[in-house]
C-alpha cells in the first residue's frame, strides 16, 4: 500500500545540505531519519540527547501514526538507540519531529549534520473505548501468565 503523507522542511539544511528522509530499499518498512544539525552533536555515555530532523508531517488521518523506531546498526554498534523504545508522534502532531536518542554504550557518540539517526514508520490506529468488567467474558489458555511464562524458546 502507498499513500502521500505531506512533509514540510523546517530546518533549511534539510534538503540541502542533509538528505531529505527516504526508504533504503523498495521493501523498507520505514525510512531513515537524518539528524538536521549544523555541527556535530556529542551524547556522552549514559546521556539522552534531542536530535532534530528538520521534518514535520501532516497525516490528515487521525486513523494513522507514524512510530519513531532504532536503527538496529546503531545500537548494536555503538549502544545508541531512541531513548523511549519507540516515538509515537500523533496525527494531529504538525511541529518538527526530534529523536531522543539515549548512549547505552561505554564511549561517546558523536552525531554528525546528516547522519542516518532513527528510522520513521507509518502504522494504522485504532482507537477503542474501555468497557469495564469485574472478570472477562472469555478465558484463554495463557490467562495471567506473562513475563515468560510460556517458556524460553
Amino acid at each position: 500500500m502507498h499513500r502521500i503523507i505531506e512533509a514540510r522542511v523546517v530546518n533549511d539544511l534539510l534538503g540541502s545540505e542533509v538528505p531529505q528522509p527516504t526508504y533504503s530499499t523498495p521493501w523498507s518498512a520505514a525510512m531513515d531519519l537524518r539528524a538536521c544539525v549544523s555541527e556535530p552533536v556529542t551524547i556522552l555515555p549514559g546521556q539522552r540527547q534531542l536530535i532534530k530532523t528538520g521534518l514535520a508531517v501532516n497525516m490528515q488521518d487521525p486513523g494513522l501514526v507514524a512510530i519513531v523506531a532504532s536503527r538496529s546498526g546503531l545500537s548494536l554498534n555503538h549502544g545508541v538507540r531512541v531513548a523511549q523504545g519507540v516515538g509515537v508522534i500523533d496525527a494531529d502532531f504538525h511541529g518538527e519531529i526530534g529523536v531522543i536518542l539515549a548512549n547505552d554504550g561505554t564511549t561517546s557518540y558523536i552525531v554528525t549534520p546528516g547522519d542516518r539517526i532513527a528510522q520513521l514508520m507509518f502504522q494504522p490506529v485504532v482507537q477503542v473505548d474501555l468497557s469495564f468488567v469485574d472478570e472477562f467474558s472469555t478465558e484463554t489458555i495463557r490467562g495471567e501468565g506473562g513475563f515468560g511464562h510460556s517458556g524460553k524458546s
